[in-house]
């Protein structure tokens, strides 16, 4: 197979181990975790530069801080498949004393997870500060971040966001998933967030869209014009739209699994849409 084959089959099998490990624990949050496999597979997989031994410190290669920390089956997965740990240990998804809890947290001490998140609204700081020490210990390399677009509702966001751009943060390039849907329901209906792309420019970021954010060439293209657009004196924000749910079609363009796992039928559904290509946990 090609090299983008070879994505595009971890991309399905990374969308079966979220419905399989959401369903073996009846608990967790598959619907974002599915809108964002085509993000994950290619930041890990094609555009980072990360070393192949896991340092805490991440000096020397590109960083990654998810702020939606609730999409942890999407995180966990990709970086068993990327191997920072067993594939085998992602059956421990949610179990008591498992380093593979419901939000991850570096108390557990696993390969990839740089800090506790979940508590929304706080990755953006993270990542500034990330990026900060960066500047300060003359290391080239870029930070990325990851931020569901309910979590915009949040005002440290947009302190984050004034800061990052009024201290020329230019080694950052932080990704909205604007899947139009949070735990509520409809993000215009919860809270309207109105022109996303528009605010990050008026705080002075430099903003790009991606419209087909389940398309992994266009996430892949788009990240490699973001990391162009760095060091040159601005922060860069991509506004990336897709399809909570997407790949089942049951859980598509629906805030009803947010936080839902599948029964029984549904997995078979679901896993039935998704065929086996790299290999089952």
């Amino acid at each position: 197979m090609s090299e983008i084959q070879d994505k595009e089959a971890l991309v399905t099998q990374v969308r079966r181990d979220i419905v399989r490990m959401v369903h073996k624990v009846n608990s967790g949050h598959p619907g974002g975790s599915l809108g964002c496999t085509e993000f994950f597979v290619a930041l890990f997989n094609e555009v980072m530069e990360i070393n192949d031994t896991f340092e805490m410190d991440g000096i020397g290669e590109d960083l990654f801080f998810l702020s939606n920390g609730h999409i942890s089956p999407v995180y966990y997965s990709v970086l068993a498949r990327r191997g920072f740990f067993p594939v085998a240990e992602l059956s421990t998804f949610r179990l008591i004393n498992s380093r593979l809890q419901g939000h991850p947290a570096t108390h557990e001490h696993l390969p990839g997870i740089r800090i506790a998140s979940g508590s929304l609204g706080q990755g953006m700081s993270v990542a500034i500060g990330a990026a900060l020490a960066k500047k300060l210990n003359k290391d080239p390399h870029l930070v990325y971040s990851l931020h569901g677009d309910g979590e915009l509702q949040e005002g440290q966001i947009w302190e984050a966001v004034m800061f990052a751009a009024g201290r020329g943060i230019d080694n950052l390039i932080a990704t909205v998933d604007r899947n139009g849907q949070q735990i509520d329901g409809p993000t215009e209906e919860v809270m309207p967030l109105g022109d996303v792309k528009t605010k990050f420019e008026a705080f002075g970021w430099k903003v790009l869209t991606l419209k087909e954010g389940n398309d992994l060439q266009a996430v892949i293209a788009t990240l490699e014009k973001a990391k162009a657009l760095t060091g040159n004196g601005k922060p860069v924000a991509i506004i990336m739209d897709t399809v909570m749910g997407n790949g089942v079609d049951f859980m598509m363009h629906t805030h009803a699994w947010h936080g839902k796992a599948p029964n029984d039928e549904q997995l078979e559904t679901a896993l039935a849409q998704n065929p086996e290509t790299l290999g089952d946990y």
